[in-house]
């Protein structure tokens, strides 16, 4: 339950945030913008759902339906699996992993 609410939250702070957006000058529609808002929610809520990605530490941009990752994971599994899990979302017709991983410091 507490995955559910986490997970509901990250995609509704997403959708929010967006809302006084302006559309670009890379983007054709205010249709195209409302997709890409909806995709990167989508993505946002699944690393949400995920017990091995950090849905806090990796951010999430899409842009006609390629999703840009970047950000960083504590292992080269997370980034991996935070790239599999983007490009699973509907919608999604490439992901650019840019996710840096950190080192572990002591």
């Amino acid at each position: 339950m507490k995955t559910f609410i986490a997970a509901t939250t990250v995609a509704l702070a997403s959708v929010f945030s967006l809302g006084a957006c302006a559309v670009t000058s890379g983007q054709s529609t205010v249709g195209q913008y409302v997709d890409d808002a909806t995709i990167t929610a989508r993505v946002k809520a699944k690393f949400a759902e995920d017990k091995q990605v950090s849905a806090m530490r990796i951010n999430v941009e899409t842009l006609k339906g390629e999703v840009q990752l970047s950000g960083f994971a504590s292992n080269q599994d997370e980034k991996a699996r935070a790239g599999q899990i983007a490009l699973n979302v509907p919608d999604v017709k490439n992901v650019r992993n840019n996710i840096v991983v950190r080192a572990a410091t002591n």
